[in-house]
């Protein structure tokens, strides 16, 4: 009397490739990927940033004799604490809205309706709202309409430009009465490096992240 056929077994083990550990999901979170982006773009810009004892040196202080001489300060030193005048900037803004907190409770709501209801919302998950279901286009305008409304109709606005208003009034003040001559500025990167391009990189990051979900909703 002959055996019974042996089946054939597959172990779990046969698909955990060498080493002993399984493989990582294939798929990462858009929102993740925003995040891990953004925040790495923020720490090599901050890496960047001088010394606020350079940049408050009080011997390093006189006032310009003309006008044409203040804006070349202005233009030198803002090459050269780029990102310490935007940590300033940054300060007066979050200090004006932790001042007004409810203005800083709408900035928030605002954006995570942005992040969560558009940019990062899977798109085979449609926005419902007491039983009403919103296309991409529709949810897309009513956030359009509500920042609008945020931004120009209430004192959310005013506030963000009088905030930004100040930082750069006190920018543009020790950029004009700080002297630049001790400052290193032959080692400096190339002139089209400037301010804003510690913002760039941010952006460009941030922006590469969440383009493939605007793309699929487009």
């Amino acid at each position: 009397m002959s055996s019974p056929p042996t089946l054939p077994i597959s172990s779990p083990q046969a698909h955990i490739p060498s080493g002993g550990q399984s493989q990582p999901p294939i798929g990462t979170p858009a929102f993740r990927v925003f995040v891990s982006r953004l925040s790495e773009s923020v720490r090599h810009g901050f890496s960047q940033r001088r010394s606020w004892s350079e940049l408050l040196d009080r011997t390093s202080f006189a006032r310009p004799d003309s006008l044409t001489e203040a804006a070349s300060r202005v233009r030198k030193n803002f090459s050269y604490f780029r990102v310490n005048y935007f940590t300033l900037l940054a300060s007066v803004l979050a200090l004006s809205l932790l001042s007004h907190p409810f203005s800083l409770f709408v900035l928030l709501c605002l954006l995570a309706s942005w992040l969560f209801l558009y940019f990062f919302r899977p798109s085979d998950s449609p926005l419902v709202v007491y039983g009403r279901t919103f296309s991409d286009r529709e949810t897309l305008g009513v956030l359009v309409v509500l920042t609008i409304v945020v931004v120009f109709l209430t004192s959310v606005g005013s506030l963000l430009i009088s905030a930004l208003m100040i930082g750069l009034a006190i920018v543009c003040v020790h950029g004009a009465f700080r002297v630049p001559e001790d400052l290193f500025l032959d080692e400096q990167e190339p002139a089209n490096v400037g301010f804003l391009s510690f913002l760039g990189g941010a952006a460009s990051s941030a922006a590469a992240a969440a383009a493939p979900v605007v793309a699929a909703r487009v």
